[in-house]
């Protein structure tokens, strides 16, 4: 049983297994590496106990097989390989060949290796019963666009996660920490209504293996405790597990009524923002605004001085003076670009960060500090 494949192309889809597969787990047969033959492709396959990801080169086999071999050394070998064409050939060992070098890796019995279950494109099916196709370009933006917004300490629980919503009006993307609360809305009817919680670690692969993609569509499905993604010819398959539970009522915290709009150029804001806040405290970053008519002074004070820099800005509203968690306030402008909204509604209640075109379905929530 043997297969030849380009090195350029094992190499690239290796690359996304790499992340998934662990180098230590209490589950010995998590740290390798799946390898299947089948009559016309070769199948490569890992996963971690929460991401499974199943990735197809189709390529002449001869045979037919599935095996696991050890995937760090399989890593780091097909990346350092010196031809521009890889051998496998399967049997008790797995002998590997490229140009001048080879080697011969040892093989394990796949027995208790978990069954990883992928979404078809062919349409809903078990596990996966929910299914919708989305642009690709879509659900990378909804993904990608709210994830900064998502909790790293334990304690948080649900909030370290993303939540999807599926229902008539579209999709929705939603990641906040409690201090911050990020929000994107895809215009598409989706076929369920439904709401879950990808862990934001497993977000993190997602996004990945999206910006590998290109262009076209995507098949996401949901089963019980799993979302599922499935790509192309099904070249690329993924099942990560999901979250229990769902966020409580976010929506009260968006603010509905602003005295103040401020409306500016992202780029020169963010620059800007970027500079004064390395003088800023180190504890909570802050950085005070004061909008006056066609401009907003920025100023911070810190261990290591102080600092201010005015940017032109086209305001409607009265003057306001609003101080910021710098940090916070750049990751919400970190998805713009061209023109951006701030919506303030006081110098003490949550501020909303749009995109200049209302069209887009971004928005974010920012918590000023308290003075």
């Amino acid at each position: 049983m043997k297969v030849k494949v380009p090195k350029t192309l094992l190499t690239e889809h290796v690359a996304l297994l790499e992340r998934v597969i662990p180098t230590r787990s209490s589950n010995p047969l998590f740290t390798y590496l799946g390898l299947a033959l089948t009559p016309d492709a070769l199948v490569l396959f890992g996963t971690n106990g929460e991401v499974d990801l199943e990735v197809r080169l189709e390529l002449p086999t001869e045979g037919e097989g599935r095996f696991l071999v050890p995937a760090q050394p399989f890593f780091q070998l097909v990346k350092s390989l010196p031809g521009d064409q890889v051998e496998l050939d399967f049997g008790a060992e797995l002998s590997l060949s490229s140009g001048s070098f080879s080697t011969r890796l040892s093989l394990a019995p796949d027995e208790g290796y978990p069954e990883l279950f992928f979404p078809s494109l062919e349409g809903p099916a078990e596990p996966y019963p929910l299914q919708t196709l989305l642009p690709v370009e879509e659900l990378l933006k909804a993904l990608s666009h709210v994830r900064y917004a998502a909790s790293n300490e334990e304690y948080r629980a649900i909030f370290r996660g993303v939540q999807l919503e599926f229902s008539e009006g579209g999709l929705r993307s939603v990641a906040s920490d409690g201090y911050r609360l990020a929000l994107y809305r895809l215009a598409k009817p989706q076929p369920f209504a439904k709401k879950v919680v990808v862990p934001a670690r497993s977000v993190d692969e997602m996004v990945r293996v999206l910006k590998g993609m290109g262009e076209g569509e995507v098949a996401l499905a949901l089963g019980p405790g799993v979302l599922g993604l499935a790509t192309g010819k099904g070249q690329l398959r993924m099942a990560v597990r999901l979250m229990e539970g769902e966020f409580p009522d976010y929506e009260r915290v968006i603010p509905k009524e602003f005295p103040l709009k401020a409306a500016f150029d992202v780029e020169a804001f963010r620059e800007a923002l970027r500079r004064v806040s390395v003088l800023s405290d180190r504890q909570n970053h802050r950085v005070d605004l004061l909008f006056e008519e066609g401009r907003v002074l920025l100023s911070a004070e810190g261990d290591y001085g102080k600092g201010q820099e005015e940017v032109p800005v086209r305001l409607e509203g009265l003057p306001l003076a609003v101080a910021y968690n710098a940090r916070y306030l750049l990751e919400a402008l970190s998805p713009l670009s061209g023109q951006a909204v701030l919506l303030l509604s006081g110098p003490t209640s949550p501020s909303l960060v749009r995109p200049g075109e209302a069209a887009e379905g971004y928005q974010a929530v920012v918590v000023p500090l308290r003075v």
